[in-house]
């Protein structure tokens, strides 16, 4: 994205452009101000939701009926604080500092921040969480060691069928979110400037 030079030959810096930008949002309705800057805590939320639902299939298949809460706080928790750094890291941000201006490429991350933070990521936390608690109260045979990787890998196979729908769910929530951040990004660029800086798409 081009930028026009501050007038002595210099070109807009980063931290000028984010403060201009920043400076833009601030202008927009009051919607569009909260939906960019809550849309990621839904997001998270719905992570944090999958993480519960992958906690709960993998207690029931090892038979687990000990530290309910001692295993729902972090599968809850961590999905959660995951996704929302995620996609502030890779969507919000880059989007307020200028260095985000393709469409599909926005489109892509949030996609995929979805699905990562909130479906791949809370299956992978379940499995040791669960199997520790498991192994704990002997609430299911271990395998021996020859057989552990077989053992997961039978026992999770049912359950990421199961979470095709939050992963699909996932994916198509990250999508929206993200094509509407990129639609309050384009009504930023059109606000006129209130300062000497001029930004052109």
């Amino acid at each position: 994205m081009p930028l026009k030079d501050g007038g002595q030959g210099q070109p807009v810096s980063r931290g000028a452009l984010m403060e201009m930008l920043s400076k833009k949002l601030e202008r927009l309705p009051d919607f569009d101000r909260k939906f960019f800057a809550y849309g990621p805590i839904y997001l998270g939320g719905n992570a944090g939701f999958a993480g519960l639902i992958a906690n709960s299939f993998y207690r029931r298949a090892l038979n687990v009926t000990q530290g309910r809460f001692t295993s729902s706080l972090p599968m809850a928790v961590l999905p959660f604080l995951t996704t929302v750094a995620l996609y502030t890291a890779t969507v919000s941000n880059p989007l307020l500092s200028g260095d985000l201006n393709c469409p599909t490429c926005v489109l892509i991350r949030g996609a995929l921040v979805g699905v990562v933070g909130g479906g791949v990521y809370p299956i992978l936390l379940a499995l040791p969480v669960n199997a520790g608690l498991a192994a704990r109260y002997n609430s299911t045979p271990m395998p021996e060691k020859g057989n552990i990787l077989r053992f997961w890998k039978n026992l999770s196979k049912p359950i990421v069928q199961k979470m095709y729908a939050v992963l699909l769910l996932q994916a198509v929530f990250g999508t929206y979110l993200s094509s509407k951040h990129f639609d309050i990004y384009l009504k930023i660029l059109k606000l006129p400037d209130s300062d000497s800086e001029e930004l052109h798409d």
